[in-house]
């Protein structure tokens, strides 16, 4: 079976943007691939939310997860004009991710937001987390895991440190 796989950067007090939606804490650290490539490869579905989605779409003007993956899903309980490349689900995330999971393919990459995560989390169906730690603090902003969900034991796979202060976590759901 299919893995979902969280592949995020986050502040040190836990945030995946500053208020409003701003990403702009991680443009101080482009340069960097931290292993986006490779992770790409293993990938062939992607997986995110609306509000993510209209962030990206505002930043670069275009979606280009569209081009990047050959399965593109934006979770939203909006009508959104249709896109080359990107199908936009209206249904519950949790039994898109089942089926999802269960089709032949590579593994599936969640991108958030945090109330996909959440609602993902809530069923175990996160798989791995790689998680980039970004030498900054935010103060205030979207947590990466907002409260409700349920205790949740992981196992580390590996871990890296950049020379830009970052650090990458790597960790699977620990089998009860």
């Amino acid at each position: 079976m299919r893995k979902i796989k969280l592949f995020i950067a986050l502040s040190l007090d836990g945030y995946i943007a500053g208020p409003g939606d701003d990403l702009s804490f991680l443009s101080r650290f482009e340069g960097e691939d931290f292993g986006h490539a490779e992770f790409s490869e293993s990938v062939d579905t992607y997986l995110v939310g609306r509000r993510t989605y209209d962030v990206v779409m505002k930043i670069a003007g275009n979606f280009p997860a569209a081009e990047q993956y050959p399965h593109c899903y934006v979770v939203t309980r909006q009508d959104i004009p249709a896109q080359p490349g990107v199908i936009f689900h209206k249904g519950e995330v949790v039994e898109l991710a089942r089926e999802l999971k269960a089709r032949p393919g590579k593994d599936i990459y969640c991108d958030g937001g945090a109330q996909i995560i959440k609602a993902l989390m809530k069923e175990q169906l996160v798989d791995e987390f790689t998680l980039f730690l970004m030498p900054i603090f935010l103060g205030e902003g979207v947590p990466l895991f907002p409260g409700g969900i349920p205790e949740t034991m992981v196992e580390l796979l590996d871990s890296k440190s950049y020379s830009n202060g970052a650090v990458r976590l790597r960790y699977r759901l620990k089998a009860d």
